[in-house]
């Protein structure tokens, strides 16, 4: 079977993604052109999920408590869930999203044209660590951003309102 143009670019979009070079233009260039695209479109196309699925979220201002809206790459799972990585193109510091997310967990998601609402947990110790193997596999740039930074890369399990276990 012929591989898609998408499908024979990904080792080289894998290695350029890993650079530093990447993550010092790529914060400012993808979500940029993504915020644009997603909105001449009503939500049915990111520029950056022909390479690697993605969401728009929108989660509360930790300190604004105004809506926020940010383009980011996730990990769908079965059953409906999505992983998000806090990676920040492996810059220092945590994208101002995962704190949002910390402070307010109830957010809304565009996925392909869909809007969810959704409940976000971060994901800690055994958990995590299944997560990021999964998210490693998924693909394998993650790991070049961890290895640049100090901090643990949070990840988020968004699973869809209602759908959330039970707390005992």
């Amino acid at each position: 079977m012929k591989k898609t143009l998408m499908e024979r670019s990904k080792p080289l979009v894998q290695k350029v993604s890993s650079t530093r070079g990447f993550a010092k233009v790529a914060p400012y260039v993808v979500p940029a052109m993504d915020k644009v695209v997603h909105r001449l479109t009503k939500g049915k196309v990111l520029l950056s999920a022909q390479m690697l699925p993605g969401i728009v979220l929108t989660a509360t201002g930790a300190k604004s408590g105004q809506p926020r809206r940010t383009p980011l790459a996730c990990m769908p799972e079965d059953g409906g869930t999505f992983v998000l990585i806090g990676s920040n193109f492996g810059r220092t510091d945590h994208p101002a999203w995962t704190g949002n997310l910390i402070r307010h967990p109830d957010a809304e998601i565009s996925w392909k044209g869909k809007d969810l609402l959704v409940v976000a947990r971060l994901l800690e110790g055994a958990e995590r660590e299944a997560a990021w193997a999964a998210v490693l596999k998924f693909w394998p740039p993650y790991a070049s951003y961890a290895a640049r930074v100090d901090r643990q890369i949070r990840l988020f399990r968004l699973v869809p309102r209602g759908a959330e276990p039970a707390v005992d």
